[in-house]
């Protein structure tokens, strides 16, 4: 097992939380267009613009890891299969419970889905930070 020191870098731990905050902003909202957000949400041709909205998330992630820890940057690939999975659980379950913006489960998907990004950056976070800890 990874020996974990028992305490991991105040600083690093808060600059990791609002990169990986910002980098969500910026994959899932900003440079998330139309194209990938309705298509990833249909039940055919979805694999397109799900991969290309998962793999912004990915790219982000693997710059900031090779840009603050390079060592990590294979991180990338895990951001990229996580958020595709999330994003086409979500799908799948909006449309089998036939969710809309009028529906409660509707926005309890969409805050679901949000806190297992926010959850899978917290855990991105702490990589980070461990990796500028002094042991």
């Amino acid at each position: 097992m990874t020996d974990l020191p028992n305490l991991i870098s105040t600083p690093w731990i808060i600059a990791a939380v609002a990169v990986f905050q910002i980098k969500h902003l910026f994959a899932d909202f900003i440079l998330q267009n139309t194209w990938m957000a309705h298509g990833k949400e249909k039940p055919e041709g979805w694999l397109a613009p799900l991969s290309a909205h998962a793999g912004v998330h990915a790219a982000l992630t693997t710059l900031i890891f090779v840009v603050l820890a390079p060592a990590y940057a294979w991180l990338g690939l895990v951001d990229f299969a996580i958020h595709f999975t999330i994003d086409r659980t979500k799908a799948l379950l909006t449309r089998m419970f036939d969710a809309n913006a009028a529906h409660t489960a509707f926005w309890w998907l969409i805050g679901i889905d949000q806190t297992l990004h926010h959850l899978t950056h917290l855990a991105y976070s702490v990589v980070l930070a461990l990796a500028h800890t002094p042991r």
